[in-house]
């Protein structure tokens, strides 16, 4: 998976925008005006930052070297993800869903209500 296959991933996302609070150069996508996504384009090899459930992202950075503790995040919560090509695109896909979802499940009700449909 590429950083274009990504963003366009992070938008297919119910509720979700792009947005720069960081300035041009780092792409921010947020739902409910949570950041659930950070990425910057001029990178090479393209990253991605998601947020992970804490054990999960252990087991993953054993797993995979192209999956590393959350750059300028909280190491805790966060990886950083490098879209290299050595990732399957359905494991990329699945990790962005997952961070979508543990921000998702942190919002009200009645909001994550209105993004089920």
């Amino acid at each position: 998976m590429d950083l274009p296959d990504a963003i366009e991933h992070f938008l297919s996302k119910p509720g979700s925008e792009e947005t720069t609070p960081f300035g041009p150069d780092v792409l921010v996508y947020k739902v409910a005006g949570k950041m659930f996504g950070l990425a910057v384009p001029e990178d090479f090899p393209s990253r991605i930052n998601l947020k992970c459930d804490p054990e999960r992202a252990l087991l993953l950075r054993d797993e995979y070297s192209a999956i590393l503790p959350g750059y300028h995040m909280n190491k805790r919560h966060w990886n950083t993800v490098v879209l290299d090509g050595s990732l399957p695109s359905t494991l990329v896909r699945e990790l962005i869903d997952h961070s979508y979802d543990l921000v998702v499940a942190g919002l009200p009700r009645a909001r994550r209500a209105e993004l089920n449909g």
